[in-house]
């Protein structure tokens, strides 16, 4: 399996199944461009009305100026819903399920129940792995960490440790497979921002709404 990625080195050329939508070029051959990669499940409500709409904004305003951008569709949860076959009826039609479709039409976001809007750029499925393997113990503690950092600190009473370590358990129990560029990524969740600068060094790698995406884009540009 490829390296993980890690901040302020060469980013690894992430692992995909197909590209649902267009086609762009390894990372190591967009030498010169800021790329930024936003990952979504399709069944992430976030992910359609908060991410996407800036992103797409992003794309449109700073093109020109080199920024290269492009979705990687993943799935770490809700294996049924977040597939192929439905990223494809997302953007050849609109059309949405799930959460997504639940939320944004109990918010009146949608346009004759599809999606208000359409993705300008590629989108890539992320490469899914069926997980075969055992749980180790080593596996959930590196889960546990990677989102409770102090988990080991001594701060939770051995209770509410008792119930993480379960719930992490059970989390990895159930994965039915490994999304590889997700996990070499070491996403914690959708949506999820990566951005490499001109030289295809990984600069920051974000979770979530994040402010300062486009002035760190801008900064990424200036650099010569």
């Amino acid at each position: 399996m490829s390296h993980k990625a890690a901040i302020n080195e060469l980013a690894p050329q992430p692992e995909i199944e197909c590209w649902a939508q267009g086609h762009e070029p390894e990372i190591s051959h967009l030498t010169g461009q800021v790329i930024l990669i936003e990952v979504i499940q399709v069944n992430c409500p976030g992910c359609f009305v908060h991410a996407l709409p800036e992103v797409i904004r992003l794309h449109e305003s700073y093109e020109p100026q080199g920024l290269k951008v492009f979705a990687i569709a993943t799935a770490f949860e809700h294996f049924d819903h977040n597939t192929l076959n439905n990223l494809q009826r997302l953007l050849q039609h609109g059309e949405l399920i799930g959460d997504p479709l639940f939320q944004l039409e109990k918010a009146d976001f949608l346009e004759d129940n599809k999606l208000p809007y359409s993705i300008p750029f590629s989108v890539a499925m992320d490469k899914l792995v069926t997980n075969s393997s055992g749980v180790s113990e080593k596996e959930i503690n590196q889960l546990i960490l990677s989102q409770i950092p102090d988990f080991f600190d001594g701060a939770l009473d051995e209770e509410r440790k008792i119930t993480i370590y379960q719930q992490a358990e059970n989390y990895l129990k159930a994965k039915t497979y490994d999304a590889r560029t997700f996990e070499m990524y070491q996403l914690q969740g959708t949506p999820s921002s990566i951005l490499i600068d001109k030289s295809g060094v990984l600069r920051q790698v974000s979770f979530g709404a994040t402010n300062t995406l486009e002035s760190d884009i801008r900064q990424l540009l200036a650099q010569t």
